[in-house]
């Protein structure tokens, strides 16, 4: 089979190899769509902590699958099934594990960084993922490139989740790549009484608009502040989620919230800027909370999963360029230029 092997940093080569054998617990899926995501390029960019240097591994966390090989004790899917899945999985034992949260487990497993992932024409899929339930069947009306968003949009709930956006709620979004535009998508299904997107580039600015923000505004504008304050009604955002990696935009999210307002660090800050300052009276007077989200729990993948099934979500607006897996380095191009929102392999 052909598959996208990572050597090390800035080093990925498309070659053929073995199809993935599986064991009596596993499932073998043909991949019919492989979104790239921002770890991704982080990791061809910089590696991975996981991924000890000398080991090759094929990236991709984000797939769309048909089941092609059932294991004998397979009980619960059959041949032809669409299949996507919550990459990561736990020890099953911890702490973290045992409240649901095994993306938060330290010895943490997950596709496409521990174990082989999705940038292949086939993908293993072992009995762990299938004891921890993080194997979703969909049903035939939604497509392989459907299904294979809804890692992305489960992470997106996460962050929203923790800001319990509720119908008076005026929220900020900080950067509208593809992660922004489906907080914007999510907080207008909440029924947030107004979206307001902060971004630099105008053609995203558009962008928003186009998915159902309110308003736009340009952070470089000396009137930001300003106009921020007036479409909040002068107390400023009720929730701020800062989808981008800007360690300004973190600062600077205390001194722009209101009073009992809620603000969610969506994305890590890129090494080197992970030190921010932040005035902490403010969050202690002004009864601010303050999140950090990192990827989805079982629980919130199903929740994606369910939306997308119910067709209020229309993740496929979301993919700008298909892709062969041959055009890789176009496709990897385009999706660290900033320029376009997801970018999907198609098989």
């Amino acid at each position: 089979m052909k598959a996208l092997i990572y050597h090390k940093k800035e080093k990925i080569t498309l070659e053929e190899i073995p199809i993935p054998i599986i064991g009596s617990k596993d499932l073998l899926l043909k991949v019919h769509a492989a979104p790239i995501c921002g770890t991704d390029i982080k990791i061809i960019k910089n590696g991975h902590f996981k991924i000890p240097e000398g080991e090759k591994r094929i990236l991709g966390h984000e797939v769309g699958g048909e089941v092609v090989e059932i294991g004998k004790d397979i009980k619960k899917f059959k041949i032809g099934d669409r299949i996507s899945l919550a990459p990561n999985i736990g020890c099953g034992y911890c702490r973290e594990c045992i409240s649901g949260n095994t993306q938060l487990c330290k010895d943490y497993e997950a596709i496409g960084i521990t174990i082989n992932g999705a940038f292949a024409e086939y993908i293993k899929i072992s009995s762990k993922f299938i004891e921890q339930g993080n194997v979703y069947s969909f049903p035939p009306e939604i497509s392989f490139e459907e299904a294979s968003l809804v890692e992305m949009l489960a992470a997106v709930i996460s962050g929203a989740e923790s800001c319990k956006i509720s119908y008076a709620d005026v929220v900020l979004i900080v950067g509208v790549g593809p992660i922004g535009i489906a907080h914007t998508l999510l907080a207008k299904n909440s029924g947030a009484q107004k979206i307001i997107v902060s971004e630099i580039s105008k053609e995203r600015r558009t962008k928003a608009l186009e998915f159902g923000a309110d308003f736009v505004l340009d952070p470089k504008d000396p009137d930001f502040q300003n106009s921020l304050m007036e479409l909040s009604y002068g107390r400023g955002p009720d929730v701020i989620i800062i989808a981008a990696p800007s360690s300004k935009a973190q600062e600077e999210s205390v001194k722009l919230i209101a009073r009992n307002g809620r603000i969610n660090f969506f994305g890590g800050l890129p090494k080197g800027s992970e030190m921010i300052n932040i005035n902490a009276n403010l969050i202690h007077y002004n009864l601010i909370t303050l999140t950090g989200t990192t990827g989805s729990n079982v629980l919130q993948y199903r929740k994606a999963a369910e939306l997308v099934i119910s067709k209020k979500f229309p993740v496929t607006r979301l993919v700008s360029k298909r892709y062969n897996i041959e055009d890789f380095n176009k496709a990897f191009t385009d999706a660290n230029s900033g320029k376009f929102l997801k970018i999907v392999f198609k098989f």
